[in-house]
């Protein structure tokens, strides 16, 4: 069997949208030593090719990052299959929270250097050391403790749509920078407890594990993200300190927190915190768009998008010929097509 998708990108989204199966969207990550990589990934590939799970999973010699869809029926099998493998046995799983079932549309399992791109040279410090896990009640309590600072280790367009109440939320692009900022903004204030939060997790793993070597002492970090966060507070009557949407690196781009929209379209400035991304393929930007500016820019960022989207798809091709936009589609803070921002 092939161990990559072979069907256009196209086609496999359109079936996606048509579809009635119903589907869980979960992600879940370990840090572990793998010795073989691109075993482990294609032996992965085969088990959940098989169940029909789709969604993009990230394998390095570190360990494991996934975001994955997971048809209803098979759940309980693929719960099975993956905790067979020992070191993953009991890994949590964080269900979304505001699900539609179409998260994604294929299967997609690379071997990579690093789980998340930090920048950071691992050897130089104990990544293990991690700041201490707190749950929903616990974050609430020292979120309310004056002598707390609270900081978003998301980029920009993430904490832009929804945050906590009283985070630091750093305009950055890339975890990476949103490290050096960090540092940066607490390094007078090391001795003030640190409380961090992230999508589900991972980045703070690393990131509490970082500020705890250059010095801060009282580092924690939200068990399980937001993505936790948002379901214990629900199940448990608590205080949500959380507002707005949780942005997702999926097809559904952000899943409802609290009917609170602190963000604006990018294009007319009304209240709207639902990304896109142009529909231009040599463009692609990720940004705002209400619904009286997408059918005003028929789905695109700009004019200029919308008149080449009208083109023949063979000029279309031919103008974007050799651009590689690459992460550029996360840039839209730095577009000049971006008119307004929150």
């Amino acid at each position: 069997m092939a161990l990559y998708n072979r069907v256009d990108s196209r086609l496999l989204k359109e079936k996606m949208r048509m579809t009635p199966e119903k589907r869980v969207t979960i992600s879940f990550y370990r840090y572990h030593l793998i010795t073989n990589t691109q075993e482990f990934r294609d032996q992965l590939y085969k088990d959940l090719d098989m169940l029909g799970i789709l969604g993009r999973i990230y394998i390095a010699s570190e360990g494991i990052n996934a975001q994955i869809s997971v048809p209803e029926h098979n759940l309980a099998e693929f719960k099975s299959r993956l905790y067979s493998i020992e070191w993953l046995n009991g890994v949590r799983l964080n269900i979304a929270v505001d699900d539609n079932g179409k998260s994604f549309f294929k299967l997609k399992i690379l071997v990579r250097k690093k789980i998340v791109a930090d920048g950071l040279d691992d050897s130089s410090f104990d990544v293990t050391n991690s700041g201490i896990h707190v749950d929903a009640a616990t974050f609430n309590k020292l979120a309310d403790d004056p002598d707390t600072l609270i900081i978003d280790m998301r980029n920009h367009y993430e904490s832009e749509v929804g945050h906590f109440k009283g985070a630091v939320c750093p305009d950055v692009d890339t975890f990476r920078e949103e490290l050096q900022v960090a540092e940066d903004l607490m390094k007078d204030q090391k001795d003030k407890k640190l409380l961090m939060y992230c999508t589900g997790g991972i980045r703070c793993e690393k990131a509490s594990a970082w500020m705890k070597h250059i010095g801060f002492k009282n580092v924690f970090q939200l068990d399980g993200g937001i993505i936790k966060y948002a379901q214990d507070v629900k199940e448990k009557g608590l205080e949500n300190k959380f507002i707005g949407k949780n942005f997702v690196f999926d097809e559904r781009l952000g899943e409802r927190i609290t009917e609170d929209i602190i963000a604006v379209c990018h294009q007319c400035g009304k209240p709207c915190d639902d990304h896109t991304n142009c529909k231009n393929d040599g463009c692609h930007l990720l940004f705002i768009q209400c619904k009286e500016c997408s059918e005003k820019y028929n789905n695109c960022c700009s004019d200029e998008c919308k008149d080449i989207i009208a083109l023949p798809e063979e000029q279309q091709k031919e103008l974007r010929k050799g651009i590689n936009k690459g992460r550029q589609v996360f840039k839209k803070g730095r577009s000049e097509n971006i008119k307004f921002q929150s």
